[in-house]
């Protein structure tokens, strides 16, 4: 088998992703030019917009069900009671997003974990610029799709290996040998983040070596099972409600292989991007918007809400998915699917975290899902690192701290009277990961050593 290059990753399907995207847009939701439909609550103030430096913000999305709390923020009024009129922007995809962010489009607007660590890297594939996020809009909330023709060589959600990777990987290397190579395709939402690195983190821990025995290529969200429907790529990872898509209403076209929690427990999946030139202008500005996010965070984690959380965003405005879509990965009864007519609906209620963390993830004393983990940010850094982005810094967990401002959080979730965990880093145990390897934070340089599979292997990595 010829080996496919990284650079392949960013180019070598340029044409084909172009061509796809524009035949998928047929079905994709289209953006209001306004959100004039949609009520925004007039709550009472707490703050005054007259005290704040920029009360006027313009904020992105992306039609996934991760908008949430900013549509909720926008319509229960809590941008309202902290000062502000946000002007939501419903991006195309998540690399829109974070290049309104660095470029001053928009003020804020959530990005794929990995973003804003790897803009601070200058990681290939990655925007460098000066990005922070001092909160995790949620976790979990995103999962892996496979089409049927993967289904038919012998593969099944990840569950039902019960653990057998093993068995898992002979399945995973014999459907990717029987096709050429043009076939071997994945899709990933943007490159140098949290999805890819998931994909290339599953492949590696079977043996298969992503970097040799697929491509991976970047389709924005909402285009997703259209392309594999087209046979455009053999499966995607992407956040809800676009896997619940290709089982529901889409017969035929795809089933979940495994929730990215199945990958990493407790992983962050979104954080609130900013540029550090916007905390320092606008100090008073950004403590509200925050405010304001981690309030509509905590709405949505309350299950009582969960149901009226999906409805809001099945709105056009939104996401534009019926709330038959959404609902599932709110709620928490998921349907893996499948080709066989068994039911694969779970009772699944740690499918999106907004806020509450469950102790089978974390015991941490007043941990919660938006507390931004620089530990996490490291492993993060040590996946650029692993997969040839860029070289471990010998100043990473500085980085870390510039990128995740845990030193801001804390401050504005106490104004809020939030308790958080007393520390910056945590060991990530190794139940909490598919492959059973923990994640000590103290020594990123020997955790990514101690991988077969990596750039440049046998060569060992050193702190640059």
């Amino acid at each position: 088998m010829s080996a496919l290059k990284r650079r392949s990753f960013l180019y070598g399907l340029g044409g084909l992703a172009a061509t796809t995207a524009i035949a998928a847009c047929s079905s994709a939701p289209q953006a209001q030019s306004s959100f004039s439909a949609i009520t925004q609550a007039q709550t009472e103030r707490v703050v005054d917009p007259r005290t704040l430096e920029k009360p006027n913000l313009r904020v992105g999305f992306v039609p996934v069900n991760d908008c949430a709390p900013f549509a909720i923020a926008y319509t229960k009024g809590f941008f309202h009671k902290y000062g502000l009129n946000v002007t939501l922007s419903r991006e195309s995809g998540w690399g829109a997003s974070r290049d309104g962010v660095i470029f001053g489009r928009l003020d804020a607007s959530p990005v794929v974990s990995g973003t804003v660590t790897n803009a601070r890297l200058g990681a290939e594939g990655a925007r460098s610029a000066e990005m922070c996020a001092a909160m995790t809009i949620h976790r979990h909330g995103n999962a892996m799709t496979m089409n049927q023709s993967m289904w038919n060589t012998g593969l099944r959600p990840l569950r039902e290996y019960n653990g057998n990777l093993d068995e898992f990987g002979q399945d995973f290397r014999r459907h990717f040998n029987s096709l050429p190579a043009e076939r071997r395709i994945w899709a990933v939402v943007l490159s140098s983040a949290i999805y890819e690195y998931f994909i290339r983190y599953l492949s590696a821990a079977v043996g298969v070596n992503p970097l040799e025995e697929f491509r991976i290529i970047i389709i924005p969200p909402p285009q997703m099972v259209t392309n594999v429907r087209i046979g455009a790529m053999e499966g995607y990872m992407v956040a809800e409600p676009w896997n619940t898509r290709a089982i529901e209403g889409n017969e035929g076209v795809g089933f979940t292989f495994a929730q990215g929690k199945e990958i990493w427990q407790g992983h962050p999946d979104r954080v609130l991007g900013v540029m550090e030139s916007f905390i320092e202008e606008n100090p008073k500005t950004y403590r509200s918007l925050v405010k304001a996010m981690i309030e509509a965070c905590q709405y949505c984690s309350d299950p009582a809400n969960r149901e009226e959380v999906s409805e809001i965003i099945s709105a056009r405005a939104f996401t534009g998915a019926k709330a038959d879509f959404t609902k599932p990965a709110l709620v928490g009864k998921y349907n893996y699917g499948g080709f066989d007519k068994r039911d694969r609906i779970v009772e699944s209620p740690d499918t999106t975290l907004f806020f509450d963390v469950p102790s089978e993830i974390s015991q941490v004393p007043n941990d919660h899902s938006t507390f931004p983990w620089q530990s996490q940010a490291l492993w993060l850094m040590t996946q650029a690192a692993r997969w040839g982005q860029t070289e471990f810094p010998a100043d990473a967990e500085e980085r870390a701290k510039r990128a995740w401002r845990t030193d801001l959080y804390r401050e504005i979730a106490a104004e809020m009277g939030i308790e958080c965990p007393a520390e910056d880093y945590k060991v990530e145990s190794a139940e909490l990961f598919v492959d059973q390897k923990a994640f000590d934070p103290s020594d990123p340089v020997g955790y990514l050593n101690s991988f077969e599979i990596r750039a440049n292997a046998p060569t060992r990595i050193f702190l640059s």
